[in-house]
């Protein structure tokens, strides 16, 4: 994987600390999207202070009996375990209790995490019957990496029904591609009366699950009875999402129309394809054949299509969907609904998966 645009990781982790934001105010799931960013970095580099760096913002949050501040287990939001991955490289490094206390703290929600009918999370507990693409990457590595750690050989298969039951709902057999969400109880104001399903094919949801299974599927023991069939699922997956790549190499807002006024080629979306094919080649997922050409096509995009530098030399990312949920009134899923979202530079979440994206391609040369 030949980076003929130089070294960016440390560039694009250096800006965002250069910005100092704010980590400590609230705990959100985009956090942990940063911090795995500068634990991969600190792999890549050697530089302690990017360890240092995640290690100082989860003290703010973790208590010493691993309470987490901020962190509500009642609202059953699986959104909030996301940050938690960070629990293991810290307990890891620093050996410090508390860290280990934390991720059990998140993994009793997820243990009784409320379910369908069919064994498959809730996305919250406000949001009954209802399987978000979001979910399986929110939970699904950390529920993961805890099994590997300190759980059981049943937790995997539990990690494994998520993903697979989330893509038998939600793959559209025509195309490949998944959609957002579907209401199991058909309920909710934007599933369709018939199936369930959301209306759209929008990219950041796709985004999600194809990174989740890439990131959880490196803690699975190889010769688990579902480790292939994961592989397969994000096999599927790429194989449609290299039919929509567009000819900048990157990807659209609402991935199959391209076409259509008002869509545009998205950037968060981009970087999560991007990372998800690449670690899955590099983790021998994928074949490395299938997916080289698309994936150095889809790198070369988003350096070229999305970022920009400033006078000051610090990066920017453009053209990233602000946010974009389900839910009732103007929430409705359709096309008009996800392209009229903000369009943002500098998102949170989206720069955390380009750190995580660029050091992985750079860590992957050679």
């Amino acid at each position: 994987m030949n980076n003929s645009f130089g070294a960016w990781a440390s560039r694009v982790g250096e800006t965002f600390l250069e910005r100092k934001p704010d980590l400590t105010a609230q705990w959100t799931y985009d956090i942990g999207i940063v911090l795995k960013g500068f634990e991969q970095l600190y792999h890549l580099t050697g530089n302690e202070g990017y360890f240092d760096y995640a290690k100082s913002v989860m003290d703010s949050f973790v208590q010493d009996d691993g309470s987490i501040k901020m962190y509500n287990r009642d609202e059953y939001a699986l959104d909030n375990v996301n940050t938690g991955k960070v629990m293991f490289p810290l307990y890891k490094k620093y050996g410090d209790e508390k860290f280990k206390k934390a991720a059990e703290v998140l993994m009793d929600q997820l243990k009784n995490q409320p379910r369908s009918r069919n064994g498959v999370f809730w996305h919250k507990g406000s949001m009954p019957d209802q399987a978000f693409l979001d979910s399986t990457f929110m939970a699904g590595p950390f529920y993961a990496e805890y099994a590997k750690e300190f759980g059981e050989e049943a937790d995997f298969d539990d990690v494994a029904k998520q993903f697979l039951m989330c893509e038998a709902y939600l793959r559209d057999a025509a195309t490949g591609l998944l959609y957002h969400a579907c209401d199991l109880s058909k309920k909710a104001p934007w599933s369709n009366p018939d199936t369930g399903l959301s209306e759209s094919f929008w990219g950041r949801a796709m985004g999600w699950f194809c990174m989740g299974i890439a990131d959880a599927l490196e803690f699975f023991p190889k010769d688990h009875a579902d480790r292939q069939k994961l592989a397969d699922a994000l096999d599927r997956a790429l194989t449609a999402l290299v039919k929509v790549q567009s000819p900048r190499g990157v990807w659209y807002q609402i991935l199959d129309k391209a076409d259509k006024p008002g869509n545009y080629l998205e950037a968060s979306a981009s970087i999560m394809f991007t990372y998800a094919m690449a670690k899955g080649i590099r983790l021998g997922l994928v074949d490395k054949a299938k997916y080289e050409q698309a994936l150095e096509k889809a790198y070369h995009g988003i350096i070229n299509e999305f970022i920009t530098i400033t006078n000051q030399g610090l990066v920017n990312l453009n053209k990233v969907c602000q946010t974009a949920s389900l839910g009732a009134g103007v929430h409705d899923g359709s096309f008009a609904y996800y392209i009229s979202e903000p369009i943002v530079s500098n998102d949170r979440r989206s720069f955390g998966a380009l750190i995580r994206l660029c050091a992985l391609m750079e860590s992957s040369e050679g």
